[in-house]
């Protein structure tokens, strides 16, 4: 293991620099064809100092040393966003020598099978939530390469706990199968229970999942905030993700005494869909009391989903229990998209004799979505253009997050 952190001040660049270069001494790399996994432009990652660092460190001593997006699902990036996220300009694919890549999650073609977790398994794994065999399926591409090296940081996640790790391969560059699964398992257990929780059994599933991946594979676990690197940390991917993890729960959680009624959640321009966007419930939620309101406020967002849009069109967003409680109307949809639709809608109950279904928290967009989709989705909207976020800043018993989507805000006690 190399590197640290701090919860008082930020790495400089020559600490960051000594960090990386002592980590990849390590693998002795010389001759050797290398694929770093990063992180797309919805993470808050200092990658072009990090994209610089390999190309000085690697470029001319290794045979190939290529970088891939780990969309999971996420929409593509084209070359001019591609160029913002590495610093340098993507040509053709390629920076130097170095091919910059999209993961492509919707060609089946992608992925190789590396095999399957039988179904007593995962039944162990997740506490007994699920019990089903899951198939594992990786990009393939990673079988070209003698070593894996993961890049990226560590947030609190309603999915997993905290994010990075082998989340980068596991939904990363993952099939839909495995993903689906651990989504849908994380709902279950939901947002609420699950985000910024640590090891979990969705965190479980995944590290079993990778165990199968025959390529040596290291990692680079971040600790980020907007003002710089916290944290940096290198090992093999568990252990540089229980580091980074560790000041994850110390620099991205905000503690309140009190519950709060309304919450303006002002989302960044690096979330471009709902899809993406609705970190601003997921990271409220444990802070809102019963029957409060969470607004996402984002005037720049019109769509749903770039990749996942009719399909929640067609479902709405639900608690979970309304989803437990029709299972048959809702076999034929993908566990990762109903797994969102929980997780932007929050806790709740379902009575299947009265169809009723009781959210927690009244979810409202003030986004570019219009009323009709709204109401077509199950949650509220709110005109943006009504919304003045300096003054609502002064309102008493409303939250305004500055900044929403990264860090997570609890309960004391």
């Amino acid at each position: 293991m190399h590197g640290s952190g701090f919860t008082d001040r930020y790495l400089t660049a020559d600490e960051t620099r000594s960090i990386v270069a002592a980590g990849l001494a390590s693998l002795s790399l010389a001759g050797k064809r290398v694929l770093v996994i990063i992180p797309d432009g919805t993470r808050t990652m200092p990658m072009p100092q990090f994209f610089a660092l390999f190309r000085e460190l690697l470029d001319g001593s290794v045979a190939a040393l290529d970088f891939l997006v780990a969309l999971g699902t996420h929409a593509p990036m084209d070359e001019a966003a591609l160029s913002r996220l590495v610093g340098a300009p993507v040509v053709d694919g390629l920076v130097g020598r170095s091919r910059v890549f999209n993961h492509d999650w919707s060609d089946p073609a992608t992925f190789a099978s590396i095999g399957e977790i039988p179904a007593a398994e995962i039944a162990q794994l997740s506490g007994g939530g699920l019990e089903q065999p899951v198939p594992v399926a990786l990009n393939r591409c990673i079988f070209d390469y003698d070593q894996i090296i993961i890049c990226g940081p560590v947030f609190p996640h309603e999915v997993v706990g905290f994010s990075g790790g082998n989340k980068y391969l596991f939904p990363g560059i993952a099939g839909a199968d495995v993903i689906n699964f651990t989504h849908w398992l994380g709902a279950l257990i939901t947002n609420y229970e699950i985000i910024g929780a640590g090891y979990t059994p969705v965190r479980a599933v995944i590290d079993r999942a990778a165990a199968m991946v025959s390529v040596p594979t290291a990692c680079f676990a971040l600790v980020v905030t907007p003002v710089g690197l916290a944290g940096l940390y290198f090992g093999n991917a568990r252990e540089a993700w229980e580091q980074a993890a560790a000041l994850s729960a110390q620099r991205h959680i905000i503690w309140l005494d009190a519950p709060v009624r309304q919450v303006l959640s002002v989302m960044p321009e690096m979330y471009a869909d709902l899809w993406t966007a609705g970190k601003g419930m997921y990271k409220i939620e444990p802070v809102v009391a019963d029957g409060g309101e969470v607004i996402i406020y984002a005037p720049h967002i019109s769509e749903v989903s770039f990749t996942h849009g009719r399909l929640i069109e067609e479902i709405g967003y639900h608690c979970r229990d309304y989803f437990i409680a029709q299972p048959e109307r809702f076999a034929a949809y993908p566990g990762g998209v109903l797994a969102h639709s929980t997780h932007v809608k929050g806790q709740g109950s379902y009575d299947p004799a009265t169809g009723v279904e009781t959210p927690r928290v009244t979810v409202t967009l003030a986004t570019g979505i219009s009323p009709e989709r709204c109401r077509k989705i199950n949650l509220g909207y709110r005109d943006p253009a009504s919304i003045d976020v300096a003054a609502w800043s002064e309102r008493d018993g409303v939250l305004v997050v500055p900044r929403a989507g990264e860090m997570l805000y609890r309960l004391r006690g």
